[in-house]
């Protein structure tokens, strides 16, 4: 007897259908084919537990099973419900009718149970489209996948919920999610808020130029001095998210695995901050079988590195590519797997060895020749596309035990929102340009072009400043975001001059300065 099954398989941020074809003859051997990587060839053992642990008994005959199509490697536990409902109903123990209405995926632990997988968001986007009627998934799964609409998704805690619904005994209902609810309802809700952040209105007002206009930005300033405690809140100005945006999002992290069990869609920019030890395989994605790295996780949002110079050299390096391009290439001999990145990169560092290089109360005992090659850990390609070079000084306690609460989030997320859709006006007619920060040469030109007066600032800035040559093109994007918040068509010689003061690490005499 031959039943098929359909599941699917996840490579990349697509999934593929994967049907799996069972064969029952005379025999006793199991016969597992269709390039199974170890994780689907241990499944048999998987299989037979739980078979037999749900009250069922394992046929004594021959079976085989294929994994169509037979030249792409399946990979992952996924296949293991599929392949226990294909083998029972090769035994008559399942309806076999209603096979072909429904795709499946699950791993099986020994007692029938279901583990969660990896990927059940595009593996339910797969469904819908080749127009199955429904997708049986964990249900720790379920509503990551029951986000799609016009596609019946069941949860699933015990494989004799599967074989009881197939069979007509005890229908199971599917989970039905207000996606737009949900998603709307969690936007505004932030842990860290600007409200908690006594002074360092310098830093604030940077970090809100960033937001608007999608700038990189590095924080230069003694231990505690509210580097991270700043870069946390980001999020809490950016605009929100849309639908699009936030179901790409999802699905980078239902692939990698990331999703909790009670979240369906994900509603707020995502943040991360790995250690300064990562390896380069896991800041850009990779491995045996390739996964998402943590520039694609934080795809949509913000990728916070905390002490800058402490990674490790080769590991910045592989940034240069992802933050022009903000896609991520994977090659592997058979295939290649894009992951989008588009991130805002926020950095902190100390500035110097001991960290209190300028600071207003502790020596400092770095010498000039130490403080230049701690900065020069951090190579001048990477530091070229970071346009906000922003210091920070510690607030002194008798002025943080007297300020008011801080500016609220939610105010600067509106001026924030405002500069973006004057942006997204401006940039219409360019595909794939959203802000300021991704504009090319041709766009300054047209769009930021300073006037003779600005023009003049910045000739005697560079001068006197020294200023390095990459530092114009910086300066005129940064300038037109703060024209922007200022509501200001044209680039004036007051946002050129606001623009200059970020760029602190491209004066040649900053390790200097103060010595």
């Amino acid at each position: 007897m031959l039943v098929k099954i359909f599941s699917a398989s996840v490579q990349g941020l697509q999934a593929s259908t994967v049907t799996i074809e069972v064969n029952a003859t005379r025999g006793v051997r199991f016969v597992l084919v269709g390039l199974p990587d170890s994780a689907v060839k241990e499944s048999y053992e998987r299989i037979t537990a739980a078979i037999e642990n749900s009250g069922y008994t394992f046929p004594g005959y021959q079976i085989t099973v294929n994994m169509a199509p037979a030249d792409v490697r399946k990979e992952g536990s996924g296949f293991d419900l599929p392949m226990a409902i294909g083998i029972l109903a090769t035994g008559g123990k399942v309806d076999t009718r209603m096979l072909n209405r429904y795709m499946m995926v699950g791993e099986l632990s020994l007692d029938g149970s279901l583990q969660p997988i990896k990927g059940a968001l595009p593996i339910s986007i797969k469904a819908r489209e080749m127009g199955f009627e429904g997708l049986f998934v964990p249900e720790d799964n379920v509503r990551e996948a029951a986000v799609v609409n016009n596609l019946k998704v069941y949860g699933v805690r015990h494989i004799n919920q599967v074989i009881g619904h197939l069979n007509g005994q005890e229908l199971m209902h599917p989970t039905i999610i207000d996606t737009r609810a949900e998603f709307f309802a969690k936007q505004s809700e932030f842990e860290f808020d600007f409200a908690d952040v006594k002074g360092q209105e310098q830093v604030k007002r940077a970090l809100e130029i960033a937001a608007a206009g999608g700038h990189n930005l590095i924080m230069i300033g003694p231990p505690g001095s509210g580097k991270s405690m700043l870069a946390k809140r980001l999020p809490s100005i950016l605009p929100p998210l849309s639908l699009r945006e936030s179901l790409e999002t999802t699905q980078i992290h239902s692939v990698a695995g990331k999703l909790k069990s009670d979240c369906s869609l994900i509603a707020q920019r995502p943040f991360r901050s790995p250690h300064h030890t990562i390896s380069q395989v896991a800041l850009v994605g990779g491995g045996v079988n390739p996964q998402p790295g943590e520039i694609s996780l934080a795809h949509n949002g913000v990728l916070f590195a905390d002490e800058l110079p402490e990674f490790q050299r080769s590991v910045l390096e592989v940034l240069r590519q992802p933050l022009e391009d903000r896609v991520i290439n994977i090659s592997r001999a058979k295939y290649t797997v894009t992951y989008p990145c588009s991130f805002m990169f926020i950095a902190s560092m100390n500035p110097c060895p001991c960290g209190y290089y300028n600071h207003p109360d502790k020596p400092c005992h770095c010498t000039p020749g130490q403080i230049v090659k701690y900065l020069n850990k951090i190579s001048g390609p990477l530091l070229d596309r970071i346009d906000i070079h922003c210091e920070i000084q510690p607030v002194p306690f008798a002025q943080l035990s007297q300020m008011q609460p801080g500016e609220p989030s939610s105010v600067i997320r509106e001026r924030v929102i405002k500069a973006r859709k004057i942006q997204e006006e401006r940039f219409k007619p360019y595909t794939g340009i959203h802000c300021n920060a991704q504009m090319s040469e041709k766009m300054l030109h047209k769009f930021a072009e300073p006037d003779s007066a600005s023009l003049d600032m910045l000739r005697i800035a560079m001068e006197r400043l020294k200023l390095s040559a990459r530092a114009y093109t910086r300066i005129l994007k940064v300038a037109r975001t703060i024209a922007d918040l200022a509501g200001s068509e044209k680039v004036q010689t007051q946002h050129i001059a606001e623009a200059i003061g970020y760029r602190s690490l491209d004066r040649s005499d900053w390790a200097e300065r103060g010595i």
